[in-house]
């Protein structure tokens, strides 16, 4: 099999109705097919499947998460390509073919990802990816097209193939064997960050990621938790926190971890003050369950592994700018 592109459901019946008939119409070719893995839906998802009887369906037991559950689903899994996407994806004519002959004569990229619009406004990039992600210092993840809640009208300024530090989740193609070697998604996640945790270990290992925009889809967002989720704004923190310790090497870990202690708590803060408290009590609690996890055998052991396998100790598409303070400046 050529390549297989894997949506992740978990009652999303309504959403699969809406958006897999694009996927279906233009994902089509000798050796590629379109994989529903279900994560133990509850709902109409399983009924609304048999409307597409093109589909391959892989039915899980319980919802095991973003992460977890796309491991798992990989297992029955047998191409050369794969593609994570989404199930509030609506995709264009000839998105697949355009990664994947770019991956076809790139062999050194191991992942890519296309050009993410808005599917609410179509003139406008897409929060979850845009048109590739980067990362600052301190970790703080970033894309061309959107920075923190900004997001940029797409006038062609992101139309170039561009190297990027991480490809988004949302429609993040990998060769199969590049997904294995860099350990896969870190099921301990559960879900947000584990993409940009595994584009890390990628580029550690020596792979190349790329957006390419020629290949457009559209991404509605925040399909599993809203935005301003206090559980989404937990995995967000947690995460993102937990990749920064698996990842990043000694000599710069004190430094890092510094201004993250008192960066972080001033969001919480900013948060409380701005009337979320809940979200605010998720920053805590986040940090609070970091630092039980970083010191837990399994984490220490997952840090050791990154750092022995790494070629790149520390990629250099890491940005030595603060994102926080470009963004703050610019707007005083």
């Amino acid at each position: 099999m050529k390549c297989s592109v894997v949506i992740l459901n978990w009652n999303g019946g309504k959403m699969l109705k809406q958006y897999l008939p694009s996927v279906v119409a233009y994902t089509q070719g000798n050796g590629i097919e379109v994989v529903v893995a279900d994560n133990g839906s509850t709902d109409n998802s399983l009924q609304v499947l048999c409307d597409f009887p093109s589909v391959r369906v892989i039915q899980m037991d319980k919802n095991y998460g973003f992460a977890e559950g796309y491991n798992r689903a990989l297992q029955d899994i047998d191409s050369e390509y794969v593609v994570l996407l989404n199930s509030d994806v609506e995709v264009t004519p000839d998105w697949l073919t355009l990664l994947l002959d770019y991956m076809d004569t790139h062999p050194d990229v191991w992942a890519c990802q296309p050009k993410i619009r808005s599917w609410k406004n179509r003139a406008y990039f897409e929060y979850a990816g845009a048109a590739g992600g980067q990362i600052d210092w301190l970790g703080y993840p970033y894309c061309h097209g959107r920075i923190l809640g900004k997001v940029e009208e797409d006038r062609g300024q992101y139309d170039s193939v561009t190297d990027v530090f991480w490809a988004t989740g949302a429609c993040l193609c990998i060769r199969k064997e590049a997904y294995q070697t860099a350990g896969g998604l870190d099921a301990d996640f559960f879900a947000h960050m584990e993409e940009i945790d595994l584009c890390w270990r990628i580029l550690c290992r020596g792979g190349r990621i790329v957006c390419v925009p020629a290949s457009v889809v559209y991404h509605l967002g925040g399909g599993a938790l809203a935005y301003e989720s206090p559980r989404k704004t937990y995995f967000n923190f947690r995460n993102n926190l937990l990749m920064i310790y698996k990842n990043l090497p000694a000599k710069k870990m004190a430094t890092v971890m510094f201004w993250r202690f008192w960066l972080d708590y001033a969001a919480a803060l900013h948060l409380l003050l701005t009337g979320k408290p809940k979200n605010a009590w998720a920053v805590v609690q986040a940090r609070w369950d970091f630092m039980v996890l970083r010191h837990s055998e399994n984490f220490i052991n997952k840090r050791k592994e990154n750092l022995q396998k790494a070629v790149i100790s520390y990629p250099g598409s890491i940005s030595d700018r603060s994102i926080l303070m470009d963004y703050y400046l610019r707007l005083a």
